[in-house]
């Protein structure tokens, strides 16, 4: 069995600096299986919600998820653990987004122990009402309306 005390080469780090998570959620027992590993499948659906919201404001509107450009699991997550998702847009196209998300652990409720379990890159793609490929608005335009 896999606990966080024995689990293999752990590196340390700490969470981003200067940066806010798009998304902060604790694993509930649930969202795991029976020796408290929480499910890939759940963990994906984190980093999707997560990768949407930069991909959203930047679309200012509707976004569906087009594509996983890669996802790796570099750390187990256990049920207790703290996830903050960190988001950024890494590319920008006419009617796509790239995002880049990494997910960190804070284990065993200590700010002092945290583990990166997770990064991904996602494309999203601005859709309108008929959700069909839109255009993304200009960057000007987002700006002055902030």
């Amino acid at each position: 069995m896999t606990t966080p005390q024995n689990t293999p080469s752990v590196t340390h780090t700490r969470l981003p600096e200067g940066k806010m998570p798009e998304l902060r959620v604790m694993p509930a027992p649930s969202d795991a299986n029976v020796y408290g590993d929480v499910f890939g499948g759940w963990i994906m659906a984190q980093v999707d919600v997560a990768g949407s919201l930069p991909a959203t404001r930047r679309a200012n509107g509707r976004v569906a998820t087009i594509a996983v450009n890669s996802f790796v699991f570099k750390q187990p997550v256990f049920v207790g653990d703290l996830l903050s998702f960190y988001a950024n847009i890494v590319k920008v196209g006419n009617t796509s987004i790239t995002v880049c998300v990494e997910v960190y652990a804070e284990r065993n409720r200590l700010q002092a122990d945290v583990v990166k379990v997770t990064e991904a890159q996602l494309t999203y793609v601005a859709t309108g009402p008929d959700r069909k490929p839109r255009q993304l608005p200009p960057l000007d335009s987002l700006i002055s309306q902030g």
